[in-house]
């Protein structure tokens, strides 16, 4: 199969670039250490899930151990590896090639989220300059948007990124939310989650 290259374009207005980055999670001790990035939903991976979600957008990092894809990413790693979420996604800021000014943040364990879904996010960011993010929920602080340069400004403000929260770094930015439509919030964390949302894909 043919990789596929992502669009060069960025958002509806043609002036502002938007990046995706993908987190694979640390070891996944309650799947039995199983590389969530690798587990198949619906004869898929779950990265390609993600990667689906997020092909309208210029660029795409995945942050963790490299796997083959269906079209070109990048692909880096915190340091120290097992950093935590908010070292994870720094990571990925780094990683780009051409840095975007509004970055979507997707956890690799949520297969109900799609395009559809990172556009709802990102309209309120283009729409309204003062917002530095926009979270899934009012929750997932791994299904999100932020602003690049926001990220960073909060990053020098952590006494260290190794093992910072998402909830610690980004609680001093202007947040807002969306609702979620149907199961999109779900994620993946025991062996009972990936059963039941195997099963809620199959119907």
């Amino acid at each position: 199969q043919d990789a596929v290259q992502p669009p060069d374009a960025t958002s509806d207005a043609g002036v502002m670039r938007v990046g995706g980055v993908v987190l694979t999670g640390g070891g996944a001790a309650r799947l039995q250490g199983a590389d969530k990035a690798s587990i198949e939903i619906d004869g898929q991976t779950l990265l390609e899930h993600s990667l689906a979600a997020l092909d309208e957008l210029a660029e795409t990092v995945v942050v963790g151990e490299w796997l083959p894809t269906s079209r070109p990413v990048n692909f880096t790693r915190e340091d120290p590896v097992g950093g935590g979420p908010a070292a994870g996604l720094l990571a990925g800021v780094d990683g780009f090639v051409s840095q975007p000014q509004i970055v979507v943040a997707l956890a690799v364990d949520m297969p109900f989220v799609t395009r559809a879904t990172v556009r709802r996010m990102l309209a309120p960011m283009l729409a309204s300059p003062g917002l530095d993010g926009v979270l899934l929920g009012g929750r997932q602080y791994l299904c999100a948007a932020y602003r690049t340069k926001s990220l960073l400004a909060a990053a020098r403000e952590v006494s260290a990124l190794d093992g910072c929260s998402m909830r610690a770094l980004v609680a001093g930015l202007a947040l807002d939310s969306i609702d979620e439509h149907g199961h999109e919030a779900r994620d993946i964390d025991t062996m009972a989650d990936l059963q039941e949302l195997r099963e809620l894909h199959d119907r």
